[in-house]
C-alpha cells in the first residue's frame, strides 16, 4: 500500500524499509475505518509537530497559512470589520461560511455575529493549540458525508485522545517593530486510574497579547506619504458647504476657514501634529497627517481555553466518553479617528450662516487629547466571546465486526460586543449649546434649513475629557448561537468479501436543533446612538439527517466508494431538505501508485441569519427607470433623464423562502510513492455552485418594475407582483419613497484548481535526517455570475472583482525543510502568495489602465515570508525553542506608491500583514507521570 504521508515521522526511526501493517483508522473524507490513509479524497494533514516547527501561534494562523486558504478575510488587522473578535479562513476565495469545521468529527456552532454584517460563519480561535493532535483538511464538496456547509471543504481538528505525563509550556515574545507583546502558558495532563479503565487528558491555556497600533508601523502611522499624489492630511476640523449663495449660487462648494481661525488653538492635538492644511480645489481646514495612526492594526487579546476528554471502559468492548471544550476570549481594538467624530449633517443636512451667506456643515474628529490620559485606550472596543462544547457518548463494538458510536453534543457561543458610542441627543445638544448657539429661524432661500451663527472659536477648541464623556460612553450588543446534535453511527469494515478485499459499510443518523439570536446595542435601531446602525434577528430550527457510505474493493487494483445523505431542516413549519450523493474510484495498478476520481453533489442550507435577519434600513441613490420611461427614455439611455439619480430609503431583511445553495463537484488525481519515505500527489478539483444567495439591489428591482409597469418582457429576476410591492411610491406624485431589497437565490460560481503536495524524509546518517515538505494550489478558473441576467465575472483576471469579492491570488505555495540531529531540531518554513492586482488596477478595472497621475496599473509580485524555529533539548524532560516568524520583516509598505495621498491604509489588509517580524521563545518541561 502507499506510504501514508502523515506517518513519515513515525516510520522514519524504524530500520524496516517496508510498509507497515497499520491498524484501521478513520480519516476525514470517509466514515469507514481503513488501513490506507490515501483514499478517493485528497486530505492534507498538519500534525502537532508541524505546527510547532513552523512557528504558528494559533490554529487560525495554521489554516490561514495553508495553500488552500487563498481568499482575503476580515479579522484582527481590519479594525473596523463586523466580526473583530473572530478568526476565520476563506478556502480558495470562497466565502468563509462555505467551509465545514469539525472538532473530533463533530460540527461546531456558528459565530454569533455575522461576517461582513450578513453571512453566518465559524470562528476557529477558541481551540487550545497544545490540545491539537493534528488538523485534517479535506478540499472539495463533501455534503454526502458531512451535510450542509461542506461546499469548499471540511476542516477536522483532531484533539488529543490520550496523553501520558504532565507538560508545561511557556511562550513569550513580541514584534520587532513594536507592539504585539504576548505571553502564553499551557499545561497538559494525562490521568489514568482504576487499572487503566479510567483515562483523561486535559489541556489548559492562557494567553495575553498586546495590540499593535497604526502609529507603530510606518505604513500605517499616517496618511500615505509615498502615494502617486501628494499626501493630504485628514480633515479633523472642517467647515464645508455652499458659500456666498447670493453671488455665486450653488457653484461655490468647498471648505470655509472662518475669520480669525488659523488652527493654532488646537495645534497640540494628535500628538502636536494638528495644523493648518490645504486641499487643492477645496480650501483650507485644520488637520493632521498622523491622525490615522491612532487605530489598532492588530487586536489586543486575552483568552482562557480548556479541553478535556475523559473515557471509562465498561468492558473490553464498550467505552463511555465525555469531551469538553471551553473558551473565554476578549479582543480589544480601536477603529481610530476616522470613525470617532461628529458632524451637523446627520441632524440638519445643512445649516444657513447669514454671516457668510452660506449653507454649511461642521465636521470634527476627536483626538486622544480630548479623551484624556490614555487617549484612544479609553475608547477601546471589546468583543468578549464565551463558548463551550460538551459531548457525552459511548463507543464500542458488537457482533463479529460491527462498531458503533452514539453521542450527544451541545455547542453554545455567546458574544458580548462592547462598543464606544455617541449618544445622539447628548452629542447634538452639546454642540448646539457650545458651538451652534440658538436657532434663528429658517433660511431665506428655501425656508427649510435652520439658521445659526456659530461660535467658530469654540468649535476650534480642544474639549475637556469631562465634556467628551458627557456625550459618549459604551453600548453592548449581545448575540448567541447554539447547536444541539445527537449522532449515532454503526460501521462494519468487513461486511462481506470481494475480489479486492472486504467491503465496508457505515450508516449514521443525526437529529438536533440550532438557533441564532442577535440583540443590538439598545437604542441603536431607534436613532438614540449617533452615526451607527446595526441589524437584529433571531430564529431556530430543528434538523435531522441520515447517511450511508459503502466501500467496495471490487478488484485487487480497484475500489469503489459510494455515499449518500439526506438532510432536512424545519424552521417554524418551513421545511428545507436536500439529498446529496457522491461516487468515487481508487485505482492502484502498482503498490506505489494511486489514481483516484470522485464526483458528487454538495449544498449549504439557508442560514438562520439569511432567513430571520430583522428589518434594517439605509439611504442610497439609483435611476428611477419607470419615471424616466414616462419621459421617453429607455433603460440604456437615462443620462439626461430628470430622475437619473433619485435618493430613496432602502430596507433589507431575511427571507424565509430561500432555497439551499447547491453544487456539483468533482476531483481527479494521483498519488505516487516512488521510493521509501517519499510521496507526491496532484489533484484537480472543480465546483459549479448554483442558487447562491445574493441581495437584490435597488437598481435591479427598479429595472424590473419598469418592464412590469409598461407591460414589457424584463430581466425576470423576480415576479412583477414582487417588484411592484417592493417599490413604494407616493400615491399622488409617483415620487420614489422606498425599496425593499431582499436576499434571493440568484448567483452562481464556477471554480477549478490544481493542488500539488509532496513530502520526503531523507536519512543522512551521522548528520541526522532532513524532512522536506511542499504544497501548491493554483486556480485555473474562478468565475461569478451575480444574477442570471449578467455575464460571468472573471475573479482571477478582473482586478476590481478580485478586490470586491476578496478572491485573492491565483496561486499560493509553501515549503519547509526540517533538520533533526541529536538534541537539535531546526525548521525553515516559506509561505508564498502569488501576484494580486494593485490598487490602480482595481480603480480602473484593467491592467492596462493609466490613472490621471500617469501611474500604470499592475500587480503586486509574489509575497514570500519565512519562519525559522530552532529547538534544543538539554535534558530529556526539558525543551527550549526559539521561533522567528517573518524573519525578513516583510511589510507591505512597498504598495504605498500605487495608492493616492489620501489613503490611510495603503495596502490590502485582507491579504497582507503589517505586523512584521515576531520573535518568540518557548520552554517545555515534562514533569513525568
Amino acid at each position: 500500500m502507499l506510504l501514508p504521508t502523515a506517518a513519515f515521522a513515525q516510520e522514519a526511526a524504524s530500520s524496516d524499509p517496508q510498509a507497515k501493517n497499520l491498524e484501521k483508522v478513520v480519516v476525514t473524507g470517509s466514515l469507514i475505518p481503513q488501513t490506507e490513509l490515501e483514499t478517493v479524497s485528497p486530505v492534507v494533514t498538519i500534525t502537532a509537530d508541524d505546527i510547532q516547527a513552523r512557528g504558528f501561534n494559533s490554529v487560525a494562523e495554521v489554516l490561514q497559512a495553508s495553500t488552500m486558504a487563498s481568499g482575503g478575510v476580515q479579522g484582527g488587522e481590519t479594525s473596523a470589520s463586523f466580526t473583530q473578535g473572530a478568526e476565520t479562513v476563506s478556502m480558495f476565495g470562497l466565502k468563509p461560511g462555505y467551509t465545514k469545521y469539525l472538532i473530533n468529527g463533530r460540527p461546531i456552532a456558528n459565530y454569533p455575529a455575522l461576517y461582513n454584517g450578513s453571512d453566518a460563519f465559524n470562528s476557529i480561535s477558541g481551540i487550545p493549540l497544545d490540545a491539537v493532535e493534528r488538523i485534517e483538511i479535506l478540499p472539495g464538496g463533501s455534503s454526502s458525508l458531512y451535510g450542509s456547509d461542506a461546499l469548499a471543504g471540511v476542516v477536522n481538528f483532531i484533539l488529543k485522545q490520550s496523553y501520558e505525563g504532565n507538560t508545561l509550556r511557556v511562550r513569550g515574545g513580541a514584534t520587532s517593530e513594536g507592539g504585539g507583546g504576548s505571553l502564553r502558558v499551557s499545561f497538559t495532563n494525562g490521568f489514568s486510574a482504576m487499572d487503566g479503565r479510567l483515562n483523561a487528558v486535559t489541556s489548559a491555556q492562557y494567553e495575553k497579547r498586546d495590540p499593535v497600533w497604526g502609529y507603530q508601523r510606518a505604513v500605517a502611522d499616517s496618511v500615505n506619504q509615498h502615494g502617486y499624489t501628494a499626501p493630504v492630511a485628514s480633515r479633523d476640523y472642517l467647515v464645508y458647504g455652499y458659500q456666498n449663495i447670493a453671488t455665486d449660487g450653488f457653484d461655490n462648494f468647498g471648505y470655509l476657514l472662518p475669520d480669525g481661525i488659523d488652527c493654532s488653538t488646537i495645534s497640540g492635538q494628535f500628538g502636536g501634529t494638528e495644523a493648518l492644511q490645504t486641499r487643492p480645489g477645496s480650501g483650507q481646514y485644520c488637520g493632521s497627517f498622523s491622525s490615522p495612526g491612532y487605530r489598532t492594526i492588530r487586536n489586543g487579546k486575552e483568552s482562557y481555553l480548556l479541553y478535556n476528554r475523559t473515557t471509562f471502559d465498561l468492558n473490553d468492548n464498550n467505552q463511555l466518553f465525555v469531551e469538553v471544550l471551553g473558551s473565554h476570549e476578549a479582543a480589544e481594538y480601536a477603529t481610530g479617528s476616522g470613525y470617532t467624530w461628529w458632524g451637523t449633517g446627520s441632524k440638519y443636512g445643512y445649516y444657513y450662516d447669514p454671516t457668510y451667506d452660506s449653507f454649511l456643515n461642521l465636521q470634527r474628529a476627536f483626538s486622544p487629547e480630548d479623551m484624556g490620559g490614555g487617549g484612544f485606550n479609553n475608547v477601546l472596543n471589546k468583543d468578549t466571546t464565551k463558548s463551550y462544547t460538551i459531548t457525552i457518548g459511548a463507543t464500542g463494538s458488537f457482533g463479529q465486526a460491527w462498531d458503533y458510536t452514539a453521542a450527544f453534543t451541545r455547542n453554545e457561543s455567546r458574544l458580548s460586543s462592547r462598543s464606544w458610542v455617541r449618544f445622539n441627543d447628548a452629542i447634538n445638544d452639546y454642540f448646539d449649546e457650545h458651538v451652534l448657539g440658538p436657532q434663528q429661524g429658517l433660511d431665506p432661500y428655501y425656508g427649510a434649513y435652520p439658521v445659526f451663527t456659530p461660535d467658530y472659536a469654540a468649535f476650534y477648541t480642544q474639549m475637556s475629557p469631562d465634556d467628551f464623556r458627557s456625550f459618549s460612553g459604551f453600548g453592548t450588543a449581545k448575540a448567541k448561537t447554539w447547536d444541539d446534535l445527537f449522532r449515532a453511527q454503526v460501521t462494519n469494515s468487513d461486511l462481506f468479501s470481494l475480489p479486492g478485499g472486504s467491503a465496508g459499510l457505515a450508516v449514521a443518523v443525526e437529529a438536533g436543533n440550532e438557533g441564532w439570536d442577535y440583540v443590538p446595542i439598545p437604542g441603536i435601531m431607534d436613532g438614540e446612538i449617533w452615526g451607527q446602525t446595526d441589524v437584529a434577528g433571531s430564529g431556530h430550527r430543528t434538523k435531522y439527517a441520515g447517511m450511508a457510505e459503502l466501500r467496495l474493493p471490487v478488484a485487487k487494483m480497484l475500489t469503489a466508494t459510494l455515499s449518500g445523505r439526506y438532510d432536512a431542516f424545519d424552521a417554524y413549519g418551513t421545511k428545507t431538505d436536500k439529498p446529496t450523493w457522491s461516487a468515487g474510484l481508487e485505482f492502484r495498478p502498482i503498490e506505489s501508485l494511486l489514481v483516484r476520481g470522485k464526483y458528487g453533489t454538495a449544498f449549504k442550507a439557508p442560514t438562520l441569519a439569511d432567513q430571520f435577519q430583522g428589518l434594517s434600513g439605509y439611504y442610497t441613490r439609483d435611476t428611477d427607470y419607470y419615471r424616466c420611461g414616462l419621459e421617453g427614455y429607455t433603460p440604456d439611455n437615462t443620462t439626461e433623464c430628470t430622475y437619473n439619480s433619485q435618493q430613496y430609503y432602502g430596507t433589507q431583511a431575511g427571507n424565509t423562502e430561500l432555497k439551499p445553495i447547491k453544487a456539483d463537484t468533482w476531483s481527479a488525481g494521483i498519488v505516487w510513492a516512488p521510493i521509501t519515505n517519499m510521496s507526491v500527489s496532484a489533484d484537480y478539483l472543480s465546483w459549479d455552485i448554483k442558487d447562491e444567495v445574493n441581495q437584490l439591489d435597488g437598481d435591479q428591482i427598479l429595472l424590473q418594475e419598469y418592464y412590469c409597469r409598461l407591460g414589457q418582457a424584463g430581466p425576470g429576476l423576480t415576479s412583477c407582483e414582487n417588484a411592484l410591492s417592493w417599490v413604494q411610491r407616493d400615491p399622488a406624485t409617483g415620487q420614489l419613497d422606498s425599496i425593499f431589497t431582499p436576499k434571493v437565490n440568484i448567483a452562481r460560481q464556477k471554480l477549478e484548481l490544481i493542488m500539488v503536495n509532496a513530502k520526503y524524509l531523507l536519512d543522512i546518517g551521522n548528520f541526522g535526517s532532513l524532512n522536506f515538505n511542499a504544497n501548491y494550489t493554483a486556480k485555473r478558473k474562478h468565475e461569478l455570475q451575480t444574477d442570471p441576467t449578467q455575464d460571468f465575472i472573471d475573479l482571477i483576471n478582473s482586478p476590481q472583482a478580485n478586490w470586491v469579492y476578496d478572491s485573492g491570488p491565483k496561486w499560493k505555495a509553501d515549503a519547509s525543510v526540517g533538520w533533526e540531529i541529536d538534541k537539535w531540531t531546526t525548521t525553515l518554513y516559506a509561505n508564498m502568495l502569488g501576484s494580486t492586482p494593485d490598487y490602480v488596477a482595481y480603480v480602473g478595472d484593467s491592467f492596462d489602465y493609466v490613472n490621471s497621475a500617469g501611474v500604470k496599473a499592475g500587480k503586486w509580485g509574489t509575497w514570500t515570508t519565512l519562519n525559522l524555529s530552532v529547538g534544543y533539548r538539554p535534558m530529556d524532560n526539558l525543551g527550549l525553542t526559539l521561533m522567528v516568524s517573518n524573519i525578513g520583516n516583510k511589510l507591505p509598505d512597498g504598495q504605498a506608491y500605487k495608492y493616492p495621498g489620501t489613503s490611510t491604509t495603503p495596502y490590502n489588509s485582507y491579504l497582507y500583514s503589517a505586523v512584521g517580524r515576531a520573535i518568540y521563545a518557548e520552554m517545555r518541561y515534562d514533569f513525568g507521570k
